[in-house]
């Protein structure tokens, strides 16, 4: 049997409709969400970060506020009417249209109507009621998307100047390195004062935070397959936690920290780093420091070079051993690098000290003088310590250390 309802007229709604309405927010956010997740990619792209928390809340504060607005009208607006002002200027800032947020309002309207209708069909609801939610919701849609126009077209200039730093940046990394006075006016564009030294940061790929929850003073380029930014001066701790804070799990190296019109070589060494990093040679860090491992990304800097010089000083070596010149090649680092006796090299290698004896024996016979001249020996060691690292990176599947 229908429910006896008065006049919906145009103030309060009745308690009872407020009452059968609010119990369905909890479900009806969710599954507001999870459509919008689905039907736009850009609140889709991750399960968490700053797109799920901005439509998370954007759902959940304007449902609460029409229910809230329904039974009292006068309910206070301020903060609401801020939140979608700042989701109008969230989307600027990422340097997207309005179309996405447009679309999840339409979604939304969509949802709710859909079950509003349900509940009129279980409770038998009369058109005049019916009427006057239409009215009021499509209303209230309309009016969060004027909202978020406006906050939307307040951010514009941000906008700008976001544009302006992305022009610096990338004429920073441009070589030979800009005029200091295109470096000036670039700037003073992008409101940024130019420091004696910088630091750039190789950042992974996939999901990236929103710029504006990083550090003001940074530079920022998000986009494509090798996003980076560039940080005034060094990385101190406080830049560290906004790093570590901003890629969650996920790894990124720090370059040198160099003169600003040497920018594009920092990131050159950050890069680097990361694409090293991601063989297993320089650890398990998640931030990596690119300065503390120089001598191996310089070692690994070139595998045809290292081959070029393998075959050249140690030829003769990787013939001994039947085809498997390993062991020889062991003994002989373990020699260069201790220069230590026969009984200290075979407690190193775990071998008994005539194998060693032997085994060196064979290496003065194919290297001769080689092993006597301080010049040879050094650069026989650095052979030995790049191909010791080269082979953990070939055994890893990746052996293409590009900048990408």
């Amino acid at each position: 049997m229908a429910q006896t309802h008065g006049d919906p007229g145009t103030g309060p709604a009745p308690r009872w409709l407020v009452a059968l309405v609010r119990p369905e927010l909890p479900t009806l956010a969710a599954e507001i969400i999870t459509e919008i997740k689905r039907a736009v990619p850009e609140y889709g792209r991750a399960t968490d970060g700053p797109y799920v928390q901005a439509l998370r809340i954007g759902v959940e504060r304007a449902l609460s506020h029409f229910v809230d607005s329904l039974a009292d009208p006068s309910t206070p607006r301020d903060r609401h009417d801020e939140t979608y002002r700042r989701l109008g200027r969230f989307e600027a800032m990422e340097g997207r249209t309005l179309s996405s947020l447009q679309t999840a309002y339409r979604i939304g309207a969509q949802i709710a109507w859909r079950r509003v209708m349900k509940v009129a069909a279980e409770r038998n609801l009369p058109a005049p009621v019916m009427g006057r939610l239409a009215d009021e919701l499509f209303s209230y849609i309309n009016e969060l998307a004027s909202l978020s126009l406006e906050g939307y077209v307040t951010a514009r200039p941000d906008e700008e100047q976001q544009d302006h730093r992305r022009r610096l940046l990338h004429s920073l990394l441009r070589e030979p390195a800009p005029s200091a006075q295109t470096v000036a006016n670039l700037a003073r564009l992008a409101g940024w004062a130019v420091p004696d030294e910088v630091t750039l940061v190789a950042l992974p790929t996939g999901p990236q935070p929103s710029p504006h929850t990083l550090h003001r003073d940074l530079l920022v380029d998000l986009s494509g397959d090798a996003p980076h930014l560039l940080v005034p001066g060094g990385v101190d701790a406080g830049r560290l936690r906004m790093l570590t804070s901003g890629w969650p799990e996920r790894r990124l190296a720090v370059g040198l920290t160099v003169p600003t019109v040497k920018a594009a070589e920092s990131l050159r060494w950050a890069r680097r780093a990361l694409a090293v990093a991601r063989t297993g040679a320089l650890g398990d860090d998640r931030v990596i420091d690119s300065g503390e491992h120089l001598v191996t990304l310089w070692l690994l800097s070139d595998q045809t070079v290292v081959d070029h010089l393998t075959r050249r000083l140690l030829g003769e070596v990787t013939e001994l051993g039947g085809g498997q010149p390993e062991r020889y090649l062991e003994t002989l680092y373990a020699w260069l690098t201790t220069r230590g006796t026969g009984v200290e090299l075979a407690e190193r290698l775990n071998i008994h000290p005539q194998t060693v004896r032997y085994r060196m024996r064979r290496l003065e016979e194919v290297l001769g003088d080689r092993l006597g001249d301080p010049d040879s020996r050094f650069a026989m060691e650095v052979v030995l310590r790049a191909t010791r690292l080269l082979k953990g990176v070939r055994e890893t599947g990746h052996d293409d250390h590009g900048d990408g």
